[in-house]
């Protein structure tokens, strides 16, 4: 069985995007920042950090997954992040 993880899946675009693929029988993993949310799926979805911070656990996390959906992103500029630092840890080049 092919695993697909989804970027952010307990909200928003990625939360249907999970729904969609465990409907069609997929087995769906998380990476998140925010794995304290309420998870929609239970026990269906594996939740692991998504840390830029950490090159080796991201490496890890994703070792046995066989399609990335990337729903990072970021639409208004916040203090602790802003859309130049998404694209930054999105393609990993300043």
């Amino acid at each position: 069985m092919e695993t697909h993880a989804v970027t952010g899946a307990l909200s928003y675009s990625g939360k249907y995007i999970a729904q969609q693929l465990l409907k069609n029988n997929i087995s769906v993993v998380t990476l998140t920042n925010s794995p304290h949310k309420i998870n929609p799926f239970g026990n269906k979805i594996k939740i692991m950090p998504l840390s830029f911070d950490n090159e080796e656990l991201l490496a890890a996390n994703l070792k046995n997954v066989d399609v990335l959906y990337n729903t990072y992103w970021v639409r208004f500029d916040h203090k602790n992040f802003t859309h130049s630092s998404a694209v930054k840890n999105t393609n990993g080049k300043p």
